[in-house]
């Protein structure tokens, strides 16, 4: 899993969120996803098409996500049916789909979902609990003290923070006190953490240059809460 050049190099593995930080909320892919859970709502759940939004919204900010409000109130819906393998479809989307050594999703932390016979009985894992966070690192078996965690939510960082990862704010010019630093878009990721490119050598520091298809190669990463 290593991301940097040698073992001088304060990161050898980067782990990302997915929506809204590997991707731009401007692209359009988020109001798609609305979208679906708003048609999920209707066709699968029986909600009246003209509630939908709201209820969307409601559970989302109740319950941290529409999936663990439709599960407290009664409903049991399955996690994969309900995902649509968005986070597979994302990154094909993006073109970065070989780039990712592992993905960490909603059910890699709600293994048990499938077992429960009643719905609102097993409490889901989210982020930014502690416990969810928790799960992550467990399963990625990574350092946190060496791995650079990137997410759009100030929350989240902060879980992460606690955790003892380095932190990345990405959506913002100025960074949050949990945040180690802040990317106005992923693109400048470069820029603003210059270390993950550089390596010691001979005693100096020298600039590292890499074709694309070198990029992908190495760009060993992972993706939180798909």
């Amino acid at each position: 899993m290593d991301f940097c050049s040698n073992s001088d190099s304060p990161f050898n593995c980067l782990l990302f969120d997915l929506d809204d930080t590997l991707y731009s909320s401007k692209v359009g892919i988020g109001e798609g996803v609305k979208r679906n859970i708003d048609g999920f709502l209707v066709e699968k759940c029986g909600f009246a098409e003209n509630k939908a939004s709201t209820l969307r919204v409601e559970l989302f900010k109740t319950y941290g996500s529409t999936l663990a409000g439709l599960r407290v109130l009664g409903y049991d819906i399955d996690a994969d049916d309900y995902h649509r393998n968005h986070a597979i479809e994302c990154l094909k989307r993006l073109g970065i789909e070989d780039c990712f050594e592992q993905i960490i999703c909603f059910e890699t932390m709600n293994p048990n979902l499938s077992k429960v016979t009643r719905p609102d009985e097993f409490p889901i894992v989210l982020k930014p609990s502690m416990d969810a966070m928790k799960i992550a690192l467990d399963v990625a078996d990574v350092d946190p003290r060496r791995t650079l965690f990137l997410d759009d939510n100030v929350k989240n960082v902060t879980a992460g923070k606690a955790l003892g990862l380095r932190t990345v704010l990405v959506g913002k010019t100025m960074k949050s006190k949990e945040a180690d630093y802040a990317l106005e878009n992923i693109n400048n990721l470069a820029q603003v953490v210059p270390e993950i490119w550089f390596s010691k050598s001979d005693g100096g520091d020298e600039r590292i240059t890499r074709t694309r298809s070198e990029l992908d190669s190495i760009l060993t990463t992972m993706s939180v809460g798909a």
